[in-house]
C-alpha cells in the first residue's frame, strides 16, 4: 500500500458545559403568538379583512331631500341633517388614498409651486407607513381628512369595525403630524345625489361621532387615466359655481394627475377662482350665511394620542418589515432548495452512473479479515438479530464480531453469549457512553479493517464484504454504508424511510463527489485502523461521535466514500417522542462537531480545504435550510387567509413538485420502490414541522452550550418487521 496521508492537524477538543434544559415551550409559544400578532397586523394593514365595494342600488327612501339635492359637505346624526356647498368661484382640491411616497410628493410640489392649499383624505395604514409625507402636508398648510384605515366598504362592516377604521386613522394622523381631523370621506363615495339607503347610516354614524362627511361636486376620474385633458374637463365646475373636486394622490401611476393639476390650477385662477381647504371653504359659506360658527380643520392632538399613534405606526412598519424579511427568507429558501436539487441531480446522478459502470472497480478485491465492533447498551430486543447477521456475513477474509456491552442492565451480553456463534466475543465494561464502548472495541479488535455497527442494526449477508472493498484505494480512510429503514409499516416510519433515501443516501453521493463527507453513519461504517489512530479515535466531545470522527478523518486528508451496495437495516423510532429524542441528538451533535472543527477553516492544505467545503455545505443544507424552511409553510398559511389563494397554492405545489421530483430521482438511484411516495405530501403537514421544532431546540441548546448522555431509544426488534416487509 502507498504511504498513508499525513497525520491530522491537531484540534483542541471543545468541552461542552453541563446539561441545559430544553428551551421553554412557554417562551417559544410566546414568540409564536408575537409573530402571529405581527402577521395579523400586517394582514389588517394590507386590507386583507377589508371587503370590496359590492354593486347595487338600495334606493334613497331614508335620505332627506336636502342632502340628496344639497352640497358635498354633510353634518348628520339621528336627529338632524344639514349640507353645505362652497361659495361661487371657490375650489377645494381634495385627494384620496394617500399618502404615497412618490405621487403625494409630486402633488405637494405642484401645490407649492402655485401656492394653493388642498385637503388630503388619507388612508391610516399608509399614514403609518409614510408619516413624513403627512407631516409635510400639515407643515405646508394643507388639511388632513380621514379616509379610513384600510379602505374597506364600510357598509359591509359591523359598527365596531367602522369606528375602529376612523379611530385608528385618527391616531395615525396624530402620531405623524400631531393633529386631529374633523373630516371623513367614506371609500367608494361619490356625489351627494349618489347616496343611497346603504350609505346613509354611515353618514349619520360619522356625524354622531362628531365628523363632517365630505363628498364631492366633480370627480376627475384620474384612476382611469383618461389623459390630462379629460381629467381637467372632468373636474371643472359648470359656470362659476364652487366645487369640491376629487383627485387621487396614490393607488397607482399618477403622472396624468400631476400634469392635469398643473394645468387646472392656473386655468381656474384665470377665471377668478380661489383655492381653499374644505373647512376653509365651509367657513366662507358659514360666514356668507351670517352665522358666527367656525370649523377648525386640524386641531392639535393630545400628547397621549400622539404617542399612541406612534406605537400604531411602529406596529405597522414592524409588521411590514417582518413580512419583507419573511419574503427575503422565502426567496433564500427557494434558492437553496433549487440549488441543492440541481447539485443533487448533477453530482449524485454522475456518482451513481460512475459506480454502476461495468468497468468500475476500487482496485483488487479486498479479502483482508474484518473486525466488527458493536457497542451495545440495553439492546436485548435487537442484539441477537444484529449479531447473527454479522456472523453470517460472506466476507471471504473472515469476520470477527466484538460486542462491547456498555453496562447494560437488561441481559444484552447474556443474550449474545447464549447464541454460541463462532468468532463472536463479548466484552463487558462499566457504562461510559458510546464513544468509550467503540474505543474499547477497536482496542480489542484483532484486525486493521474495522466496521462499526449499531446494536439495533441488521446487515445483509454481503454488506461487510461490499463495505470494505473501497479500502483497495490506499487513500480511503472510511466508508459510509447504505442505511435503510427496516420497520416501514407505520406512517412515521414511512416518512423516515423517505428521509433516509433522500436526505442521507442521496446527500452522501453529493458529499463524496465534493470530497466533503461529513458523517459515516453509526449504523454501518467502515474504518481503517490507521485512520482512526490518526484522528485520535472516538471522543465524547459531541453528541455526534460519528460526525466528529468523520470530520477529523477528512481534515487529515483521508478519503471518505459512500458504498451504496453495503446495505444495513435499522429500526427507526416509531413514536413522535422517540423520533424527537433521536433527531435532537443528531442535530445538536452535528452543530457541536461543526463548532469543534471551526478553527481548521483557516488551516492550509487538506485540513483547510475539507473544513471550508464541509462546513459550507453543512451550514447551508444541514442547518440554514432546515431553520428557514418553516418560512415556506408560514407564508403558505398566511397566503391562504390573507393573500391570493391561487398564487399561494401554485407556489406551494411548485415546492412540493420539486421535492417529489427529488424523491423520485433519489428512489431510482437507490433502487427503491416508488409506491411509498404517496405519503410525501402528508409529510409537509406534520413531519416537516416536527423537524423544524427539533432544529430550533438544537440551535437554542447549541447557543447556550450543553451536554447529554448516551440516550437509549425504545426498540422492538427488526426481525419481525423485516419478515413482514
Amino acid at each position: 500500500m502507498a504511504d498513508p496521508p499525513a497525520p491530522p492537524v491537531s484540534a483542541r477538543p471543545v468541552r461542552t458545559r453541563r446539561v441545559v434544559p430544553p428551551p421553554s415551550w412557554t417562551v417559544l409559544g410566546m414568540l409564536l403568538v408575537l409573530l402571529a400578532g405581527v402577521l395579523f397586523v400586517g394582514a389588517y394593514a394590507d386590507a386583507a379583512f377589508a371587503p370590496e365595494r359590492r354593486p347595487g342600488d338600495d334606493g334613497q327612501e331614508t335620505i332627506p331631500d336636502a342632502v340628496v339635492q344639497g352640497g358635498p359637505i354633510i353634518s348628520a346624526d339621528a336627529h338632524r341633517a344639514r349640507s353645505w356647498r362652497l361659495p361661487s368661484r371657490t375650489v377645494a382640491l381634495t385627494f384620496d388614498d394617500g399618502p404615497d411616497p412618490t405621487w403625494s410628493g409630486e402633488v405637494l410640489r405642484v401645490l407649492e409651486s402655485h401656492q394653493v392649499p388642498a385637503t388630503f383624505f388619507v388612508v391610516g395604514s399608509q399614514v403609518a407607513r409614510h408619516p413624513g409625507v403627512v407631516r409635510r402636508m400639515a407643515a405646508g398648510g394643507h388639511e388632513i381628512g380621514l379616509h379610513t384605515f384600510t379602505h374597506p366598504d364600510l357598509s359591509d362592516l359591523p359598527g365596531w369595525r367602522r369606528r375602529m377604521e376612523y379611530a385608528q386613522t385618527q391616531l395615525a394622523v396624530a402620531g405623524a403630524a400631531g393633529v386631529r381631523s374633523t373630516l371623513v370621506r367614506p371609500p367608494y363615495s361619490s356625489h351627494p345625489y349618489a347616496l343611497d339607503d346603504r350609505d346613509w347610516p354611515l353618514v349619520t354614524e360619522a356625524g354622531t361621532q362628531g365628523y363632517l362627511t365630505v363628498l364631492n361636486d366633480t370627480d376627475s376620474k384620474d384612476w382611469a387615466r383618461p389623459g390630462a385633458d379629460r381629467i381637467v374637463e372632468n373636474v371643472t365646475p359648470d359656470g362659476y359655481g364652487g366645487a369640491v373636486t376629487l383627485w387621487h394622490d396614490a393607488g397607482g401611476e399618477r403622472a396624468q394627475t400631476i400634469a392635469a393639476l398643473d394645468r387646472f390650477i392656473p386655468l381656474m385662477k384665470s377665471r377668478g377662482y380661489r383655492f381653499t381647504t374644505v373647512t376653509g371653504g365651509l367657513n366662507l359659506t358659514l360666514a356668507g350665511a351670517g352665522t358666527d360658527q367656525e370649523v377648525v380643520g386640524n386641531p392639535p392632538a393630545s400628547t397621549a394620542d400622539r404617542w399612541r399613534g406612534r406605537v400604531l405606526a411602529w406596529a405597522v412598519r414592524g409588521s411590514d418589515g417582518t413580512l419583507s424579511v419573511l419574503g427575503l427568507l422565502f426567496v433564500t429558501v427557494g434558492v437553496l432548495t433549487v440549488g441543492r436539487t440541481v447539485l443533487l441531480f448533477l453530482l449524485a446522478g454522475r456518482h451513481a452512473r460512475r459506480r454502476r459502470a461495468r468497468d468500475w472497480a476500487w482496485g483488487p478485491p479486498v479479502t483482508d479479515p474484518v473486525s466488527v465492533v458493536v457497542p451495545a447498551y440495553n439492546e436485548k430486543e435487537g442484539i441477537a438479530a444484529a449479531v447473527r447477521s454479522l456472523a453470517g456475513g460472506d466476507h471471504p477474509g473472515g469476520i470477527e464480531v466484538v460486542v462491547v456491552d456498555d453496562g447494560s442492565t437488561d441481559g444484552t451480553a447474556d443474550i449474545v453469549e447464549a447464541l454460541g456463534l463462532p468468532d463472536v466475543r463479548v466484552v463487558r465494561k462499566p457504562n461510559g457512553g458510546k464513544p468509550s464502548a467503540l474505543n474499547t472495541g477497536v482496542a480489542l479488535a484483532r484486525h486493521d479493517l474495522i466496521v462499526m455497527v449499531d446494536g439495533d442494526t441488521v446487515l445483509e449477508p454481503d454488506a461487510v464484504r461490499r463495505l470494505v472493498q473501497p479500502f483497495a484505494d490506499p487513500q480511503v480512510g472510511a466508508v459510509a454504508g447504505n442505511v435503510k429503514v427496516g420497520n416501514r409499516r407505520g406512517l412515521i416510519a414511512k416518512w423516515q424511510h423517505i428521509e433516509y433515501v433522500i436526505g442521507f443516501n442521496l446527500d452522501r453521493r453529493l458529499y463524496e463527489t465534493l470530497r466533503c463527507m461529513p458523517t459515516v453513519p453509526g449504523a454501518i461504517g467502515g474504518f481503517r485502523r490507521q485512520a482512526l489512530a490518526y484522528a485520535g479515535g472516538m471522543t465524547d466531545d459531541t453528541l455526534a461521535e460519528d460526525t466528529d470522527i468523520t470530520m477529523a478523518l477528512g481534515r487529515a486528508g483521508w478519503k471518505v466514500v459512500y458504498e451504496e451496495t453495503a446495505r444495513a437495516w435499522t429500526e427507526a423510532p416509531a413514536t413522535i417522542g422517540q423520533l424527537w429524542k433521536q433527531r435532537y441528538r443528531w442535530s445538536y451533535g452535528t452543530m457541536q462537531a461543526m463548532w469543534k472543527h471551526r478553527r481548521s477553516l483557516l488551516d492550509r492544505g487538506a485540513s483547510g480545504r475539507f473544513t471550508r467545503r464541509c462546513l459550507f455545505f453543512l451550514s447551508l443544507f444541514g442547518v440554514l435550510l432546515p431553520l428557514l424552511a418553516p418560512v415556506i409553510d408560514l407564508l403558505a398559511l398566511y397566503g391562504v387567509f390573507f393573500l391570493d389563494r391561487t398564487t399561494t397554492a401554485v407556489a406551494w405545489l411548485v415546492m412540493l413538485g420539486v421535492q417529489m421530483l427529488t424523491a423520485v430521482v433519489a428512489f431510482r438511484l437507490d433502487r427503491e420502490k416508488l409506491g411509498v411516495l404517496w405519503v410525501l405530501p402528508l409529510q409537509q403537514f406534520v413531519y416537516r414541522q416536527l423537524m423544524y421544532l427539533v432544529m430550533i431546540q438544537a440551535v437554542v441548546t447549541a447557543l447556550t452550550g450543553g451536554r447529554l448522555g448516551w440516550q437509549k431509544l425504545r426498540r422492538t426488534g427488526l426481525e419481525p418487521a423485516l419478515r413482514r416487509g
